[in-house]
Order: C-alpha cells, then structure tokens, then sequence
C-alpha cells in the first residue's frame, strides 16, 4: 500500500509540473477545459423496429394469447334518457378525468362482454372453485409479525386510555376528597362554636350532641325549603311595604272618590262612644285610687 500511494504522488506532481510547463509557455486559455456536451444523434431505423416486431409476433390461437382489441361499450343510460350520446375515443377530452376514466369502464365492459363466449367456448373456467389455493405473496411468518405488531399496538392503545381514565379519575376522587375534608372542618368548627356558647350560658339547646344526623336533616329539610319556596321574602315584602316600588310615596292617606264612599269599615258604636274602653270613673275601670290604696295598705 505505501508503495502504491508513493507511486500516485509521482504521477500527480508529474502532471502539475507538466501543467505549469504548458501554463509558462502560453498554451493554456482560459475555455479550452469547459466540458461540452455533445448533440445526440438520432437513429431512426424503421427496418430494425420492423424486425423486432416481427421477432415479437407469433402466430399463437387465441387461447394462448388472450387479447382483445375493441371499441367502448354503448351508454345505455344516456340512450333510455334520450340524452346525447357520450363523445368517441376521437372526440375524448384527456384531461378531463370523468371522460376518461368512463372511456376505460365502457370499454372493459365491452371487452368482458365478448370475451366470457370465447371462454366458454374453449371450456376456460372464470370462477374460482371451492378447494382454490393460492400461495399468498408474503409469507405466513410475515403475517404473524405483523399481526403480533398490530396486537401490540392495540394493546398499548388500550393501556394508555386506561391510565388516561385511572388518573381523571384520581383527580376527581381528590376533587371530593377535598370537598368532604372542607365539610367535616366546616361542621366541627359549627360544632365547637355551639359548644361555647353553652359554656357561656348564651344558649340551653343541646342540639350540637345530635351529631351528623341533626345537620344532614336540616340541610335536607333547608333544601327542601328553599326549592318550595317562592315569592319574596320577608324582609323584601316589608321593606316594599314601608318604601314602595319606587313609585309614588306621598298622599297615600289621601281620600278618594272611591274610600269615601266605601263604609264597609264603619262602626256606629266606636264612633258614637258607645263601644271600647270607658274613661276616667266608667265601671268598667274598678281599680281605686292610690289615696284609697294607701288607707288599705294602712289598714291591713
């Protein structure tokens, strides 16, 4: 090797030296070493082709070559429409993919048409017998790999999902978690609060001793209470009774037409004295004096 490798570095410096040579004595130009490429000759050998096809053309039955070379198929369709009859293989518009690939289905249909006679008639089956074998293209191995790859993945697919439900469900079961921790804290602290006030003598219920029952069935009976209530409360209806609506606030124990001609309310024996409390020296006032008083207290 180290002797082949001396020998390319004498042959390379022997043609720089030879290059500077040519260089010094003006024999190189600038263009001379532009590579340019030559024109193709065209050969256009009609009697070569001619042989080719005819090494190519047998004289075989049919049979064996199995050909057919025929025109598309009529348009029934269009011809039961009465519309205009699809264009011919002359008039066909390649570009447009509808044309042509309809173009291809008639003209397989036609094909098909006249060649199931000529199958039967040389007794050549065109359907496929109950025992048929048919080697697959790949192997049996090969399809056991790639059905263990797709088991594989689908089993990985459903232990992804599954632990994508295991942790939303580890939020939510927190979630409640944290709510029912809030609530027992929440109760406790009612709890101790109830506590001290009967320490303090602020109340005598013992109502706190009850426990969780008596506070799941007041919330129970709250909830009920609040859904079957309807209505203003009574703090709203008294408050719009003594303020209003917002309307008119003044004159409102002004009589009308209507109030003054109304005495369902009258009372003759309240307005004639004649009903109610009497005054000073009436009998139905029987409590004596506090002189009278004084004598009696005197004399007992």
């Amino acid at each position: 090797h180290f002797y082949l490798y001396e020998k390319v570095n004498i042959i390379h410096l022997h043609f720089i030296a030879q290059l500077q040579e040519a260089f010094a004595a003006g024999l190189l130009k600038p263009g001379m070493n532009v590579l340019v490429d030559k024109p193709k000759k065209l050969v256009n050998n009609v009697e070569g082709l001619k042989q080719c096809l005819a090494d190519f053309r047998k004289d075989l039955p049919w049979v064996e070559r199995l050909d057919l070379t025929n025109l598309p198929a009529a348009n029934i369709i269009s011809q039961a429409e009465e519309k205009a009859s699809a264009p011919a293989a002359g008039e066909l518009d390649a570009d447009d993919d509808f044309q042509r690939e309809m173009f291809f289905y008639r003209q397989a249909q036609a094909t098909i048409l006249e060649a199931m006679p000529l199958l039967n008639r040389h007794s050549i089956a065109t359907k496929r017998p109950e025992d048929y074998f048919a080697e697959m293209a790949k192997s049996d191995q090969h399809m056991q790999k790639i059905r263990k790859k797709l088991i594989s993945k689908q089993m990985i697919m459903e232990r992804s999902e599954k632990a994508k439900k295991l942790r939303e469900q580890r939020k939510f079961g927190k979630k409640v978690q944290i709510e029912v921790i809030q609530k027992r804290q929440q109760e406790k602290k009612a709890m101790m609060s109830a506590v001290k006030k009967y320490q303090k003598g602020m109340t005598d219920k013992l109502e706190f001793l009850e426990g969780d029952q008596k506070m799941n069935k007041e919330s129970s009976q709250g909830s009920k209470k609040a859904v079957n209530k309807k209505g203003p409360s009574a703090k709203r209806k008294y408050k719009d009774q003594k303020f209003g609506f917002g309307g008119k606030k003044s004159g409102k124990k002004w009589n009308t037409k209507e109030s003054y001609n109304d005495v369902s309310g009258f009372r003759a024996k309240i307005a004639h004295g004649k009903g109610g409390k009497k005054g000073k020296g009436g009998k139905q006032n029987k409590r004596p004096g506090k002189s009278v008083r004084k004598k009696m207290k005197n004399r007992s």
